[in-house]
């Protein structure tokens, strides 16, 4: 009799310790991909870091909000091209093209300036494409008073996607901490962090709204250029600054250990 005989049916058998011919070969598990969260935090973290916002390290807090407005140098560039539309209206008031254009020439030369330097070109890029914008657009509808619609569409997205963070419990402000603290997202377990970052984005919120609310009225009841351009650069550094310290204090005072060494969970 032959070693194999076939089955009933016709089927031969099986060695059965070889492997079966329709197995799935054993794969090991592929990584989990990193969650959105986790990117996302990490994104906002690394912005931070860039821009000096890393409360794992220390330093002064006149220093940090210093270095998150970046000086004299980026003061300069983010509130010179528009002195400078505000003034070229006021010498030539019916020369738009002249206004548009140098403001965008000022931008320019930071951004020039910066590249051959070899500095992170990003800030006076983002100016830049700022200044482009709102002058293409003056240009187009032939408003002086429209080069500030952009900054109205900013403060709107902004200012809405902080306050829907905060009012989903996914804090912008939780988030990017969480990733320069190595916390990750463990701080939403964690009630006095959680209440501390859902306030802090609904604060930064309010910034932006707050900006909306004063310059869009004055826009649409079309008060004068220069006024209007006076008032957006009062609510710009101006009330950012204090903001930041405010937010870096917190942020450092939320991760001190606490009596005891325990952090508070959330029920």
């Amino acid at each position: 009799m032959a070693a194999s005989e076939d089955r009933p049916g016709g089927e031969p058998d099986r060695d059965e310790g070889g492997p079966h011919p329709d197995a799935t070969p054993l794969t090991p598990p592929a990584a989990d991909a990193p969650r959105p969260s986790a990117v996302f935090g990490e994104a906002l973290g690394q912005a931070a870091r860039r821009a000096g916002l890393d409360p794992s390290q220390s330093a002064s807090t006149g220093g940090v909000v210093w270095k998150a407005i970046g000086g004299v140098r980026g003061i300069v560039e983010s509130v010179l091209p528009l002195v400078i539309f505000l003034v070229s209206l006021t010498i030539w008031p019916d020369r738009l093209v002249v206004a548009v254009g140098a403001s965008i020439a000022a931008a320019g030369v930071f951004t020039i300036a910066r590249l051959v330097q070899r500095q992170p070109p990003s800030a006076a890029l983002g100016g830049l494409v700022a200044v482009g914008v709102a002058g293409a657009l003056v240009l187009f509808t032939g408003r002086a008073e429209d080069n500030f619609i952009p900054g109205f569409i900013t403060n709107v997205v902004y200012g809405s996607a902080l306050l829907a963070s905060a009012l989903a419990g996914w804090s912008v402000i939780g988030l990017a901490a969480g990733f320069l603290m190595d916390d990750g997202v463990r701080w939403r377990r964690d009630r006095r962090k959680r209440r501390v970052f859902f306030w802090l984005a609904i604060m930064w919120s309010a910034l932006f709204f707050l900006r909306l609310g004063v310059q869009f009225p004055m826009w649409l009841a079309d008060v004068d250029v220069q006024v209007l351009g006076t008032v957006k650069l009062v609510m710009g550094i101006p009330l950012f600054a204090p903001l930041v310290a405010v937010t870096w204090l917190t942020v450092r005072a939320a991760y001190a250990r606490p009596v005891g060494g325990l952090d508070t969970p959330a029920p």
